[in-house]
């Protein structure tokens, strides 16, 4: 069964009900993590709990594309609104196969802070239906724990060796292990309606 979302812009990262966030630096320049982000194979080893990601557009991936993405017990049908190669992409859900949202939106935002480093920042803003709006209390911590595990995953999956693409071939993304302040840095900002 499918329950479909509706549709969302960037402004909806500033109004939703639920707001998280969570931020990572990582051993890598944007371009190398980007690679990483269109990379449907990578996503299940390095995202806690996701089982697989097919993409169901053609390349060259952006704006209007659209992707499928499972975890145990539940899959999400995704369109992308905003794509820009090596910096950022955005997307909400068109469907999901649980009634947990209204509508959800995912931001994915790459700064370089130093010459092969970079700010992986990693934003979702949702509307909750009622189950999940019920459970906000219990829900915050866990999404939280969720965005930071994504991001940390991120952060030892670029440290391993041939875990970027570029062009045809596979490259060592990394360098020394990162230092005791770079590791990942939460920031919650929610309120329920």
């Amino acid at each position: 069964m499918s329950f479909p979302c509706h549709p969302v812009e960037a402004s909806f990262f500033d109004t939703a009900p639920m707001r998280f966030k969570s931020a990572v630096e990582v051993e890598a320049r944007p371009a190398e993590v980007f690679a990483i982000f269109e990379d449907g194979e990578s996503w299940p080893i390095w995202f806690s709990g996701m089982r697989k990601v097919v993409w169901t557009s053609n390349k060259p991936y952006g704006v209007g594309t659209t992707r499928t993405v499972w975890f145990p017990l539940l899959s999400l049908d995704e369109h992308f609104f905003r794509w820009e190669r090596d910096r950022r992409f955005s997307f909400h859900l068109t469907a999901h196969s649980m009634p947990l949202v209204h509508a959800l939106a995912e931001d994915y935002l790459l700064e370089e802070v130093a010459p092969g480093r970079t700010r992986f920042t990693y934003s979702v803003a949702f509307e909750p239906r009622l189950a999940l709006s019920m459970g906000g209390p219990i829900a915050r911590p866990l999404i939280d724990s969720f965005l930071r595990n994504a991001c940390n995953g991120l952060q030892s999956y670029v440290l391993k060796p041939g875990t970027s693409r570029r062009g045809q071939g596979a490259t060592k993304v990394g360098g020394p292990a990162p230092s005791q302040g770079a590791v990942g840095q939460s920031k919650s900002q929610t309120r329920l309606s």
